[in-house]
C-alpha cells in the first residue's frame, strides 16, 4: 500500500515542485577551450632545411613531430646527419657520437625513391649497429592520381 500510496503523491501534483533541473556546463567549456589554446600553443612546426628529395609514397603514412636528428639519403646516395655531410664508412661512428644528443634514441631516415634499396638497408644497418632504438622511415601520403 505504501507504493501506491507514493506514486499518488509523485504523480498528483500536490507535492511537486516547479523547478526545472539545470545543468551549467559554462566551465566545462571553459575549460575545453582552455586545453585547445594548450595544443594549438604548444605545437610546434619545423621546416626543415636540407636535400630535395622526392619520398616515396605510403598509403599508411602518418604524420609525426619531426625528431632532433635526421639522415637524408639523396638520389646521388650522399648521406646528410642533420647538416653534416657523411659517408657510409663513417656512419656508424658519426650515430655512435650523436645517439646521447637523440631524442629517445630515435632517428628519421628520408630516402629518395630513387635511391637503391640496398643503400637504405646499409644505412639501417649502420643505425642499428650504432644504437639507435627507434627509426622512422619517412613517405609522404600517396596522391590519388598514381
Amino acid at each position: 500500500m505504501q507504493f501506491h500510496e507514493a506514486s499518488r503523491a509523485l504523480f498528483s501534483g500536490s507535492k511537486r515542485s516547479g523547478r526545472r533541473v539545470f545543468i551549467n556546463i559554462t566551465s566545462l567549456i571553459d575549460v575545453i577551450f582552455m586545453l585547445l589554446l594548450f595544443f594549438v600553443i604548444s605545437t610546434t612546426f619545423l621546416d626543415q632545411q636540407s636535400m630535395k628529395l622526392e619520398l616515396p609514397d605510403s598509403k599508411t603514412a602518418d604524420s609525426k613531430e619531426t625528431q632532433a636528428y635526421t639522415l637524408f639519403i639523396g638520389e646521388d646516395g650522399a648521406l646528410r646527419l642533420n647538416d653534416q655531410q657523411v659517408s657510409f664508412d663513417n656512419l656508424s661512428e658519426s650515430l655512435k657520437a650523436a645517439l646521447p644528443k637523440m631524442t629517445d634514441g630515435a632517428l628519421s631516415l628520408f630516402a629518395d625513391r630513387r635511391v637503391q634499396h640496398g643503400q637504405v638497408v646499409k644505412a639501417m644497418d649502420a643505425a642499428r649497429q650504432a644504437g639507435v632504438k627507434k627509426l622512422m622511415i619517412a613517405t609522404a601520403p600517396e596522391t590519388g592520381g598514381k
